[in-house]
């Protein structure tokens, strides 16, 4: 198989796929960042038509929908009969059925496969995979997601982008009213951290405030899933709510607010909406520690 994409979550991915035996070739366009691969015994394209040529499967994890785009198109003359092409990247919700209907007409399988779960998940083999597709489709790759994580047909072709939307409204969301809960607790003579404490456990437990309230309180906000990566996600949900129909007005005021962090902090984690907020706040600051943001 090829895998094309070797960045902070692809790297993690194609490593777990490795160690569980599989034969991978990998592409990154900048190469240095595929030559940590070679230590599982990855085998290291030059150029992403060589990383296809007789791939069965190719699975891409990339940066957005038009780099994708790019990628199948180049691929195109070097793909095998009856190669499946499994798109992890976030992208939207059209651009994965265009990829399919692309690649369906001319005798090629196609699965967009979104994750969550972060970089800890993908060294882990635990991301969330939602997977759209037909169920034969599906079925030839269900196995060799598994190795990756927990995945999950949710529909038809461009689907599992509608599942990742999902999952990143709740996420982003969730970010910003952890970051509001910590805050208002120190700023009313509480402690955050016993705060944090006491409500996990009840309705407001959630891998977030878990996680991420972990992260806030300690001002780590050395990526994992970044600003950019958030901000991109959010657009492309009131991109596929507008296609629907449908307002969501808390989506489009956190929009807001990560269009408001992304002009400062862009490469820092998610969890850096803490960030964001402190700076409507002048003058409240959650602990005492610098922040960690490399």
């Amino acid at each position: 198989m090829a895998f094309l994409g070797i960045g902070l979550m692809g790297e993690p991915m194609a490593r777990r796929l490795l160690q569980a035996g599989y034969s991978v070739t990998v592409w990154n366009r900048t190469q240095s960042k595929a030559e940590s691969l070679l230590s599982c015994d990855a085998l290291l394209a030059n150029t992403l038509m060589d990383a296809v040529s007789g791939a069965d499967i190719v699975i891409s994890m990339l940066a957005a929908g038009p780099v994708v785009e790019q990628a199948i198109m180049a691929a195109l003359p070097a793909l095998a009969a009856d190669t499946l092409w499994v798109d992890m990247s976030s992208t939207r919700q059209v651009e994965a059925q265009q990829f399919h209907a692309l690649l369906v007409a001319q005798g090629y399988g196609f699965v967009d496969a979104p994750v969550s779960g972060g970089v800890a998940g993908a060294q882990a083999g635990t991301l969330a995979i939602m997977a759209g597709g037909s169920a034969a489709d599906y079925a030839r790759v269900e196995a060799i997601l598994a190795v990756m994580g927990r995945p999950t047909l949710v529909g038809p072709a461009g689907s599992g982008q509608v599942a990742k939307l999902c999952n990143q409204l709740i996420v982003g969301a969730t970010l910003n009213i952890v970051a509001e809960a910590l805050l208002l607790a120190q700023a009313a003579g509480a402690d955050p951290a016993a705060v944090r404490t006491a409500i996990r456990g009840g309705f407001a437990e959630s891998r977030i405030l878990e996680v991420h309230g972990q992260r806030m309180l300690e001002r780590n906000f050395v990526p994992g899933g970044q600003v950019k990566t958030q901000l991109k996600d959010m657009r492309n949900i009131l991109d596929a709510a507008a296609a629907a129909q449908l307002s969501l007005p808390v989506t489009q005021l956190v929009t807001q607010r990560y269009e408001a962090l992304a002009e400062s902090h862009a490469l820092a984690d998610h969890s850096a909406a803490l960030l964001a907020l402190e700076a409507l706040n002048p003058g409240q600051r959650l602990g005492s520690g610098p922040d960690k943001l490399s």
